[in-house]
């Protein structure tokens, strides 16, 4: 291994662990409290082909390059580019066209995205609410790597931008679940049945998507 892991210190933790995050292909080094550091390292460092087979199961990267696919809603999107075209990116049926100075490009690719997103998720969020007589105060968008979505006490909604990629039926489950943290800030019964209220589809449809689906989900518009 020629990277130190990221090391983290856990109370519950009973031995020297190692993972590889598959959103991020990241190698973390969990201890116990007590755990010799320099020990722990020289027990991951033995891991080293482990490690590299974990990577090898990692999703491909899909950079935002001209001519290159990515997953858009229920489709796919295709990169055409033009530099003597303007700047601003359009979407014209299944292909996105962009112009402009080919450096920036996956960055401003990566922007039309999130607006996208944050105008799809606004809309289908009021959508929800109001179906449950809800209301939020903000929603916003961001990418985080260990969650689709959270609802704070004070009634904001963060989603991943990332959830555009996504199939239209899972993404809206996502908001229905989303949307039913503000009448149960917690995953009970009663939360549960407002879940199966508001999702059109069947949740646990969503629900093993995003387990066989999500990770790769993380590899978009990188590597570019």
């Amino acid at each position: 291994m020629t990277e130190q892991p990221e090391v983290v210190r856990n109370a519950r933790a009973r031995r020297a662990r190692l993972s590889v995050d598959s959103a991020t292909g990241r190698v973390r080094l969990v201890l116990p409290p007590r755990a010799s550091l320099k020990t722990a390292l020289a027990w991951a460092a033995g891991k080293a082909d482990w490690i590299a087979e974990q990577r090898a199961r990692l999703p491909q990267a899909v950079p935002f390059e001209p001519g290159r696919s990515f997953p858009f809603g229920d489709g796919d999107l295709t990169i055409t580019w033009d530099e003597t075209s303007t700047r601003r990116i359009t979407r014209d049926g299944d292909v996105l066209r962009c112009g402009g100075s080919r450096d920036g490009l996956s960055r401003r690719i990566e922007l039309w995205l999130k607006r996208e997103a944050l105008r799809v998720l606004s809309a289908e969020t009021a959508e929800f609410a109001e179906r449950a007589g809800v209301t939020v105060t903000k929603v916003a968008v961001g990418d985080a790597r260990s969650r689709w979505g959270s609802c704070a006490s004070s009634g904001t909604i963060r989603y991943s931008w990332r959830l555009i990629l996504m199939p239209d039926y899972v993404r809206r489950s996502t908001v229905a679940h989303e949307v039913a943290h503000r009448l149960h800030m917690n995953h009970g019964p009663q939360f549960h049945r407002v879940v199966a209220l508001l999702d059109e589809n069947d949740p646990a449809r969503s629900h093993a998507w995003l387990r066989a689906n999500g990770a790769a989900l993380h590899w978009v518009g990188r590597g570019s």
